[in-house]
């Protein structure tokens, strides 16, 4: 399969002077985990992911007032739609992102994120069985607050195990 296969053909646009307010809901509203950025002062698009909101609100920003210019990533990384999902998910992963502006000639074609990379293996015919439940629901039990402590501990050991048969695959 290749990147045009999987890729979000219908993205969110917004300009470099929008609010982080502004794009978050517009993100929100439209579900989706980034806007490209279209400034024409950049040679190129920019991205904003909810990542990206986090972190500025987390660091103190003001989402009224901060714009988009001062939190997006101006340096993006392209995919061409005729990479293969597995390049563009290698992609990803070695840079430690999970979104792709897809461009061909010089224009945007669409968005693949890393669910639409999943999503399309999962239906062409990759599948694992899911873990049991007392798996998927085991952090329940544990008390996150302020002041609480993990009231067990929590080992990875857990996660592969229960998680076994999906590993062998050579999708991933």
């Amino acid at each position: 399969m290749q990147v045009r296969d999987g890729m979000s053909r219908v993205t969110l646009a917004v300009g470099p002077g929008h609010s982080l307010r502004a794009a978050a809901r517009l993100m929100s509203e439209r579900q989706v985990g980034a806007a490209v950025v279209m400034d024409p002062d950049l040679p190129g698009p920019g991205i904003l992911t909810e990542r990206d909101v986090v972190r500025a609100v987390g660091r103190g920003a003001d989402p009224g007032r901060s714009t988009v210019a001062e939190h997006m990533s101006s340096d993006a990384v392209f995919a061409s739609p005729d990479w293969s999902l597995e390049e563009a998910a290698v992609t990803m992963v070695r840079c430690g992102f999970r979104h792709l502006i897809v461009v061909e000639e010089g224009d945007v074609r669409g968005v693949l994120s890393m669910r639409d990379v999943v999503r399309c293996w999962t239906d062409d015919g990759a599948s694992c069985p899911l873990p049991p439940p007392a798996f998927l629901f085991h952090a329940a039990a544990i008390k996150i607050g302020p002041d609480a402590a993990l009231t067990r501990p929590l080992t990875h050991r857990t996660a592969t195990r229960e998680s076994a048969a999906c590993r062998g695959t050579d999708r991933i």
